[in-house]
């Protein structure tokens, strides 16, 4: 037990090592003992090991207070590459949007690929030759319009997606983890991180409606995304509403569909955030409508509720986000 605890500690040790360093980038060692509050016999352990690894190398040397000059440390955000892949839509054809970031998200390539019809041969050519380039790379996420079910994507706007087990044959092919996040949480995942919000004290949903497809929701609480049973949570378009979301509509009719979704929602969950990702309704008309429709109806709160037309950008961030959480090491804690 005494040896198991050792190890653990020592994880816990590193990894805060290693997220100071992240944070600050450069520090000498007596600085990391002072951030991390270990003592610096530990730090010199630790910094020998991370450096042997090559996760931080050695810098340049400043003025010590008239002693030694002391030996700074870089960390090295290339340690671990992350490959982040999503599916969008341009211009009426399908594209596959391929992005290489390192840990501080930096980007390293990007670059599209038209696919007119979804062909996983095709998608696992694509990765083999990023992975090629990249050796670095430790971890893949991919983005995409619908939902996997144990595994199996099983509800999506997309056809050909339907019946693929995206992440088990990656991990197969390529030896590598591999994440899957729907693209509407993924999009409130990383309208949350660009606007930096406080993880504890905000609720923020997001409602993305494509033009001529079903809506669908990303539920943003306590920092983290909500899925419900199979991921399913946020499935919007199953409300009991009759609603063809397939066809054109006229902008009234659609505001008051929404404005009806919102209120459905804040009597759920009461959030802080709204934000609406669509293109049908001009931005001041559906703001003037919503604030005519909430003035008439009971509310139990008064969310916030944005027009945002960024749902690409926002899913790519998301993406680019939620990717490099799961290279973060697991923190261990001892009871």
């Amino acid at each position: 037990m005494k040896i198991a605890n050792a190890i653990l500690m020592k994880e816990i040790n590193i990894n805060n090592v290693r997220q100071v360093m992240k944070r600050v980038e450069t520090a000498t060692k007596p600085q990391l003992a002072s951030l991390t509050k270990l003592s610096v016999v530990t730090v010199n352990s630790l910094v020998k090991e991370l450096c042997e690894k090559g996760e931080l190398f050695e810098d340049e040397t400043i003025p010590s207070n008239g002693g030694r000059p002391a030996l700074t440390y870089r960390y090295n955000y290339d340690f671990s590459l992350a490959l982040v892949m999503y599916m969008n839509d341009k211009q009426g054809q399908d594209v596959i949007t391929a992005t290489v970031i390192n840990l501080e998200n930096h980007i390293l390539l990007k670059e599209e690929h038209t696919m007119p019809v979804f062909d996983q041969t095709q998608f696992h050519v694509i990765i083999e030759q990023i992975l090629a380039q990249f050796p670095s790379i430790k971890g893949i996420g991919i983005g995409i319009p619908g939902q996997t079910v144990n595994g199996e994507i099983t509800v999506s706007s997309h056809q050909q997606l339907k019946g693929i087990r995206l992440v088990e044959d990656i991990e197969a092919k390529f030896g590598l983890p591999v994440m899957v996040e729907n693209d509407v949480n993924a999009a409130v995942s990383g309208y949350c991180s660009l606007q930096e919000l406080d993880e504890e004290d905000h609720s923020v949903i997001g409602i993305y409606f494509p033009t001529q497809y079903p809506p669908g929701m990303g539920i943003y609480l306590n920092g983290k995304v909500v899925k419900g049973r199979n991921g399913m949570a946020g499935e919007i378009k199953f409300l009991p509403m009759k609603m063809d979301w397939y066809s054109p509509m006229e902008p009234q009719v659609f505001a008051e569909k929404v404005y009806i979704i919102i209120q459905t929602v804040n009597a759920i969950l009461a959030p802080d955030r709204v934000v609406v990702y669509q293109k049908q309704v001009e931005a001041d008309a559906f703001i003037r409508g919503w604030e005519a429709y909430q003035a008439e109806q009971l509310m139990p709160v008064f969310p916030e509720v944005i027009l945002n037309e960024s749902f690409q950008e926002h899913f790519e961030a998301g993406m680019r986000w939620l990717t490099l959480k799961e290279l973060e090491p697991t923190v261990i804690q001892i009871n």
